[in-house]
């Protein structure tokens, strides 16, 4: 026979272990994760941001210095950007694809200069170079990152050139 009593003690029997079950999945989404560190990234932007004004450099100083065999340019786009066009001698390391292992296979030494560029050196605005928001452009996370993976000695170039420049080798598919 049907009691109101029993029913109620089972059910909030049954809403109590529910409401248990529920805290604590709650409980375990609030863990942690301590390969996140959004305040450690800040801190090392704001201590790389006056090195870094200090290292943006003009197409002339780049080349200079892309013309010497102990200097690397590296290209951080995609590997489908950089295979649709890139500056003649970059490498390619695709920036989701930065880990410590990665770059000191590429790069080895620490102390190597190390030349970057993105889309937004290029006024072009054209496939493979489309310009990206200015405040995302990728050269700041990419010279931020390669400080804080230890490769310090990093230039960015600071002017805007059009892939066609004679100065420059923009090597594109055919």
């Amino acid at each position: 026979m049907f009691s109101p009593a029993k029913f109620s003690v089972a059910a909030l029997a049954s809403l109590g272990v529910a409401a248990f079950a529920a805290n604590s999945l709650a409980d375990q989404s609030k863990i942690e994760n301590e390969k996140i560190d959004y305040d450690g990234f800040a801190e090392l932007v704001d201590d790389v941001s006056a090195i870094r004004e200090k290292r943006l450099i003009d197409l002339e100083t780049f080349l200079k210095f892309a013309a010497d065999e102990d200097t690397i340019v590296l290209d951080a786009r995609s590997a489908e950007a950089f295979a649709a066009g890139h500056i003649d001698g970059a490498v390619n390391l695709s920036f989701s694809d930065f880990t410590q292992e990665k770059l000191d296979k590429l790069i080895g030494d620490k102390s190597k200069r190390i030349l970057i560029y993105c889309n937004n050196n290029f006024a072009d605005d054209e496939e493979p170079v489309p310009l990206k928001r200015v405040e995302l452009a990728l050269n700041i996370p990419t010279f931020v990152n390669l400080h804080g993976y230890g490769f310090t000695n990093v230039y960015e170039l600071e002017e805007s050139v059009f892939m066609d420049d004679p100065r420059i080798d923009f090597v594109q598919p055919e």
